[in-house]
This record gives C-alpha cells, sequence and structure tokens, in this order.
C-alpha cells in the first residue's frame, strides 16, 4: 500500500467568489473539499453525478431540495444521494468539508463555474 498524506496547510485555497472558498484534494476515488462560506453567500442551484457528504465544524447551512430544506449546524453531516438538485445558503460564517464519491471529475475539468459567481 502507498499511503499518502496530505496537509490543508499546503494547499492552495481557491476564491471561488468574495463569500465562498475551497481547498480541494482528489484521491483515486473520492474528491475532499474543505470549504469557506461568509454569511448571506449562496450555492447555486446545481446537481452532479456525485454522492455528497457534506460535514459541518462551524456555522449553519440551509440546503434547499426539489421537495424541500434542511439546515445542519456544526457537528452535524449531510448525506444527498447523486443527482439530487439542491443549492445551498450559509446562514452564518460557515466552514466545514465535502466528501464527494466518485472524484469530482467536473472540478478536474475546470467545469465548475456556477461556483464562481
Amino acid at each position: 500500500m502507498q499511503a499518502r498524506i496530505h496537509r490543508w496547510s499546503e494547499i492552495q485555497l481557491e476564491q471561488m467568489n468574495p463569500q465562498f472558498a475551497r481547498k480541494v484534494i482528489h484521491t483515486e476515488r473520492i474528491t475532499i473539499a474543505r470549504v469557506f462560506l461568509t454569511a448571506g453567500s449562496t450555492v447555486p442551484r446545481h446537481q452532479h453525478e456525485n454522492e455528497q457528504v457534506t460535514v459541518l465544524e462551524s456555522g449553519e447551512l440551509k440546503f434547499i431540495f426539489d421537495d424541500g430544506e434542511a439546515v445542519i449546524k456544526a457537528g452535524e453531516c449531510m448525506q444527498i444521494p447523486p443527482n439530487a438538485p439542491h443549492r445551498v445558503e450559509a446562514l452564518a460564517d460557515s466552514e466545514g468539508y465535502d466528501l464527494f464519491a466518485p472524484i469530482r471529475a467536473d472540478w478536474l475539468r475546470g467545469d465548475d463555474a456556477y461556483l464562481r459567481k
């Protein structure tokens, strides 16, 4: 087995827009994103083939789905199935982790313009 250590302190911060930034690790099978959202910021409605798990370390996020909405707070996590349209509103300054399986090939290709608005 070839283990690898990733250090968040060595990963470049991507400022996607004035209110949203991320650091990203792509492994062989998953993408891990450390995300930083300021209160009032939004992630526009989108969907992806990946299962997503959001682990919130601090703050509060509201996820809006076609069939309802859910709020998660620090210490909670949200599981989103593949292909589920959703958008996100930061109800407070928030920091957490988004885990995606399989890897976000669209991010590797640079097809993430919806995050840069």
